[in-house]
């Protein structure tokens, strides 16, 4: 296993971080990484005054501000009222495997918050980024077949783990079509993805099963790795000279934990039609697309 941590990262002085969902679980624990490494992070959060909580107990430079990924609204205002350069970009919020609900839009939650909210965040901030684009996706983009492009919203046939394995897989795919789309625009920003193998969250719990609920407790105890670990493979992907496209996980026995490393994929998020496909489908649905000026080398 390769033994690469969060005091192997190189000095971030000078730069900015955006971390969604960045006030609980993975979110701090790379936010307290990257903020401890010198870069100015902002923590973009549903409440910010959750937010502000979790930032006063990081050492470096913070800013809170308010971004719900359920809401294209709250989505494009955040994304609006950005000025200057953004080195890194990291779409690390979500939900895991809830009831069925529907984002404010009326998209499914987990594809809505997960992949949509994320998919308009990035082309939203796309011209100010300079740097890189990191998604936490999960192993559990291995447990569906493909988009359902017919239903993504799973309208009469809903499950939660198929939701968040749709929407996990959408994650990497978008990641696929992002790195495309900016290497055809000879852009130098790179787009990856990552994910923490099993990390001890506040993901967990929220099933709407007593049962399941016990069951993931049980598992973050005796199985999981703690967030700080969880958070490696992003930190990984966000500062490491890796390609475009690259997906980074833990090397353990089932990717379930261990030091940050390249790992593989299903055919079905390596599928660079599906990707575009995707793509054209979230354009239709969010109303984003692709900006027409991103950064390029000077």
């Amino acid at each position: 296993m390769t033994n690469w941590n969060a005091t192997d990262l190189p000095d971030l002085t000078g730069r900015t971080a955006i971390v969604t969902g960045a006030n609980s679980g993975l979110g701090i624990a790379t936010t307290e990484a990257l903020a401890r490494a010198g870069a100015r992070v902002v923590l973009a959060v549903r409440d910010p005054e959750r937010g502000r909580a979790a930032a006063r107990a990081v050492q470096g430079s913070t800013e809170v501000r308010r971004l719900d990924l359920a809401d294209l609204a709250s989505v494009r205002e955040f994304a609006e009222s950005w000025t200057g350069e953004l080195d890194l970009l990291i779409n690390n919020a979500g939900v895991m495997a809830i009831p069925e609900s529907q984002t404010k839009d009326g998209f499914e939650t987990q594809f809505g918050t997960n992949h949509l909210g994320h998919f308009a965040l990035t082309n939203l901030l796309l011209p100010h980024v300079t740097g890189r684009v990191v998604t936490v996706s999960s192993g559990a983009h291995r447990r569906t077949k493909g988009i359902r492009f017919d239903n993504p919203n799973l309208t009469g046939e809903y499950s939660p783990w198929s939701a968040y394995a749709q929407s996990k897989l959408a994650n990497l795919l978008f990641t696929l079509e992002l790195q495309r789309r900016l290497a055809a625009s000879g852009s130098p920003v790179r787009a990856l993805a990552a994910h923490p193998g099993w990390a001890a969250t506040n993901l967990q719990g929220r099933s709407g099963s007593a049962v399941l609920n016990k069951l993931m407790a049980i598992g973050n105890r005796f199985i999981a790795q703690d967030n700080h670990a969880g958070a490696l493979p992003t930190l990984y992907a966000a500062t490491q000279d890796l390609p475009g496209a690259s997906y980074v996980g833990p090397d353990g026995p089932g990717e379930m934990r261990g030091g940050p490393a390249l790992v593989g994929r299903t055919a079905a998020a390596s599928d660079p039609a599906a990707a575009k496909r995707l793509w054209t489908l979230s354009e239709e649905l969010t109303g984003v697309t692709f900006p027409a000026k991103v950064k390029t080398p000077k």
